[in-house]
């Protein structure tokens, strides 16, 4: 980390970070999987949403503890090399290039375009629905390409946008629905029997996606005042409120129509969600919000793909190191490493498509990579928090054991409910993570030996 970076970021502009980071289209996205996972049953879905900030929440105060003894150090292939070495930094930077960036850029390309052809009334699996998803991926590559001013400028306005659905529909819904009663049927009635140890699971696993990039917020540690201070009350506040946020949101869908409709209809009784509240006029309106949403989100994503295996070529590792590195002179973007990112992601793109949106082309290989990609960052977590607890002698019983061991549980929790609910997939899952490391450790061996 350089250190002439200067601190400029105050305690509050740390929490809109945060929030700005983590809100996104997740919500939206898994909001009716959670709904349908639970067979319709309100208090068990909000349930699933207070386990996964939980978790989430546990987490973001062990990494703010670290922040205060790693204050130079940024992000998370930085806080495991500070952790577990530089070779343990290697690998969680080549998984976060190879799988992480990418699968849930390619995602996002989709969810954007789902929400677009749910807009104009098409498929959202067929042609029109897959064409959009591409150009939406191309799109930002070349808004981060070509002007990264241009991109932060579209982040900031997409993070204040993204709030305006999420808001609205959590008080003038919930409002709706406590006027006509709807809100007191949706809690009490089930629309499906569900064994709830696999419903909860299923749906914990759902809020992932929806929570994850807390960990991003992590890279503005060095240029934020009185960061030993800030970051972790930046992390906690930021997160907790992120739940919250999901929580009345999720609370304010069911004032508006019934779980019936919104399980039945998926995207399109969201879309009728927001229109049987502010008309047909304005819930059009809110819902073009919902898109400027999930843009934000796939703006935010593709920039950290972009550079994913620029960041590992900068530390002198991986395959192609002086030409992942080099950085244009113009656009000051590490152009090499953002066509590689394009790359990854339409690969992705095309093994999403097949794999969730129509007959199975991979046969066994087939998982849902909108979320075990994140589960299994919660296991690269595991050796960190458990190195932490060992090598922190001198920090308090809370902060050395108490709060990284809720994390340590929480992730295990994360990675048993993934395997609970996801079954053989997590199995293909691992062989494709296995085969994709391994091509990591012979490239990292055989750049050693030269």
């Amino acid at each position: 980390m350089s250190q002439e970076l200067n601190k400029k970021f105050g305690l509050f502009t740390a929490i809109a970070m945060v929030v700005g980071i983590v809100i996104g289209s997740g919500v939206f996205f898994k909001a009716e999987k959670i709904l349908t996972a639970t067979g319709g049953n309100l208090p068990l879905g909000i349930l699933s949403w207070v386990i996964g900030g939980l978790i989430m929440i546990s987490c973001a105060c062990t990494f703010a503890i670290m922040a205060t003894k790693y204050e130079r150090v940024n992000g998370i292939v930085d806080y495991a090399e500070a952790a577990m070495g530089r070779t343990y930094g290697y690998y969680v930077g080549w998984f976060m290039a190879m799988i992480y960036y990418p699968t849930l850029t390619s995602v996002l390309a989709w969810v954007s375009a789902r929400y677009t052809c749910v807009l104009f009334g098409w498929d959202i699996t067929g042609g029109q629905c897959m064409t959009i998803a591409g150009f939406y991926l191309v799109a930002s590559y070349a808004l981060n390409a070509l002007s990264p001013v241009l991109a932060g400028k579209f982040q900031v306005t997409a993070t204040v946008i993204k709030l305006i659905p999420l808001a609205l529909m959590a008080v003038v819904g919930t409002v709706y629905g406590m006027g006509n009663g709807m809100i007191m049927r949706n809690f009490t009635t089930v629309v499906t029997e569900v064994e709830p140890t696999v419903a909860l699971f299923t749906a914990v696993v759902a809020t992932a996606f929806a929570y994850e990039g807390w960990i991003i917020a992590t890279s503005i540690n060095a240029e934020l005042k009185d960061s030993k201070r800030n970051l972790p009350i930046a992390l906690v506040a930021g997160t907790f409120g992120v739940m919250l946020v999901y929580i009345l949101y999720y609370v304010g869908l069911a004032g508006a129509v019934t779980n019936e409709t919104l399980m039945a209809g998926g995207q399109e009784g969201a879309k009728l969600a927001f229109e049987t509240v502010f008309s047909n006029l304005g819930g059009t309106l809110v819902f073009v919000f919902v898109i400027i949403s999930c843009l934000g989100t796939l703006n935010g994503l593709m920039l950290g793909c972009t550079r994913g295996i620029y960041s590992i070529a900068a530390r002198g590792e991986g395959p192609g190191v002086a030409m992942f590195r080099q950085i244009d002179p113009v656009s000051n973007m590490p152009t090499n490493s953002a066509i590689f990112g394009l790359l990854l992601s339409t690969v992705w793109l095309v093994y999403f498509y097949g794999a969730n949106l129509t007959d199975p082309w991979f046969g066994f290989f087939c998982f849902d990579s909108s979320e075990l990609p994140i589960v299994s960052l919660y296991a690269m977590y595991l050796p960190i928090f458990v190195s932490f607890m060992r090598n922190e002698g001198d920090l308090p019983v809370l902060t050395r054991f108490v709060l990284p061991a809720l994390a340590l549980c929480g992730s295990l929790f994360m990675i048993y409910a993934a395997c609970y609910a996801h079954g053989m997939a997590v199995v293909a899952y691992l062989a494709i993570f296995a085969v994709v490391m391994l091509a990591g450790a012979v490239l990292a061996k055989s750049r050693a030996r030269a």
